[in-house]
């Protein structure tokens, strides 16, 4: 697979994965901040926050995330890092999430 094809694949995935407690997932709530590719096409590395630190279920989501990443072929290194600079707010959401929650 490309870069490309990897960050899309990447994206796919995590549009798969909700936080419990909120009906969005998890890229559409704007709780990625960083997918980077390796040159190599081998090792991902993920950034991400959560809507608040102590959220309950941070354990849950960051093994799914990284499960799911895992299956992408030809990585063989996954890095799912849990950040929270800056701090996530409501207007981090896509507009899709935004309307879903009521926000709009």
């Amino acid at each position: 697979m490309e870069k490309i094809e990897i960050e899309e694949r990447v994206i796919e995935l995590l549009r798969t994965v909700y936080d419990p407690e909120i009906p969005v997932n998890i890229y559409d709530l704007g709780l990625i901040y960083r997918i980077e590719v390796s040159d190599d096409c081998t090792g991902l590395a993920v950034d991400m926050t959560l809507t608040a630190p102590n959220c309950p279920a941070a354990d849950f989501i960051m093994e799914d995330v990284r499960q799911k990443l895992e299956t992408i072929p030809g990585l063989q290194h996954v890095d799912v890092n849990l950040v929270f600079e800056p701090e996530w707010t409501k207007d981090m959401m896509s507009e899709e999430a935004r309307l879903e929650l009521g926000f709009e």
